[in-house]
């Protein structure tokens, strides 16, 4: 693999909560260490794509279910390649023997719930070198009634997790999840083939946004997953039985495999909802580099 130096759970909340638990008992879940897990083999397609000193940048139509309606806004989702320290898990500064490549996604949605705004945010760390689950998942968020902030780490066999929330009932938490598949990483995950995702009965962590959206436990859920060929465009579903929820991914058929739309069905505010996000343009850019009054001008690339 060719190095270059390039380079939430997220939380989403209301101004009213009401914690619920599933009736389903806990999964504990156990996974070797990361030296344990066995080495990916990328294409050279792959690393000339994504190891190219740019990121790749998609903007979507977005459909966010809350309170019982739906509300329009924009998503954005960011992938780029970056060096990761294993040990302090951030961004390396310098090259060392505790750094490994990962494929990082922030992903945000804007909308608003009547006059005041929502702003989400979350990113996650799938790692490249190695065939195992997301290193970290961070995100936060911000509306009028306040904000949050959660983390997850993997350790081992499990998640480090640490939530900040202005409800009481959630308060400041530390808690430990058991490592296995997060809903988060599957965006991360079909970028490097669709043909290559889990599929069966299984558990996963379910997205930060939808934990935080619908104040479930965070934990692990069994899943059944599939993956449906179509004739230019794979669809991966997972369904949550537990939670009444049935999420699904739609990509490109061939390299890259690009995000092309993604929906959530679930129960809000009563009623069956589906919240659901629809390519709008994806372009390619160094965006770190882009910062001047003169670059605002390439929003318009992404229709935003």
């Amino acid at each position: 693999m060719k190095y270059l130096w390039l380079m939430i759970i997220l939380s989403i909340s209301s101004c009213s909560t009401n914690s619920s638990k599933e009736d389903e008992e806990p999964i504990t879940s156990t996974a070797p260490s990361f030296k344990d897990w066995e080495d990916r083999n990328l294409s050279k397609e792959f690393e000339d794509y994504w190891y190219s000193g740019t990121s790749e940048i998609s903007s979507y139509e977005l459909s966010q279910a809350r309170y019982g309606e739906l509300r329009s806004g924009t998503a954005v989702m960011v992938f780029v390649t970056e060096p990761f320290d294993m040990v302090q898990q951030v961004k390396a500064d310098q090259e060392d023997g505790n750094v490994q490549s990962v494929l990082k996604l922030n992903a945000t949605r804007n909308f608003n719930t009547g006059i005041y705004p929502y702003t989400l945010m979350s990113s996650t760390f799938y790692p490249l070198e190695k065939d195992q689950n997301a290193i970290k998942i961070a995100g936060s968020i911000q509306e009028w009634c306040g904000h949050t902030y959660m983390q997850l780490n993997q350790r081992d066999d499990r998640y480090q997790a640490v939530l900040h929330s202005y409800f009481q009932s959630e308060g400041n938490r530390n808690f430990d999840i058991g490592l296995t598949m997060t809903e988060n990483q599957i965006p991360i995950q079909l970028r490097l083939g669709p043909q290559n995702m889990p599929v069966g009965s299984f558990e996963m962590i379910p997205s930060v946004e939808f934990l935080r959206l619908k104040h479930h436990e965070a934990r692990a859920y069994s899943v059944n997953a599939q993956l449906d060929t179509l004739d230019d465009e794979f669809v991966y579903s997972v369904k949550f039985p537990a939670l009444k929820r049935t999420i699904s991914f739609r990509t490109q058929k061939t390299f890259p495999f690009k995000i092309l739309s993604w929906k959530d069905n679930y129960e809000d505010g009563g009623s069956p909802m589906v919240s659901s996000g629809t390519l709008k343009k994806t372009i390619k850019t160094d965006y770190w580099n882009k910062n001047s009054n003169a670059d605002q001008i390439l929003r318009n690339s992404l229709a935003l």
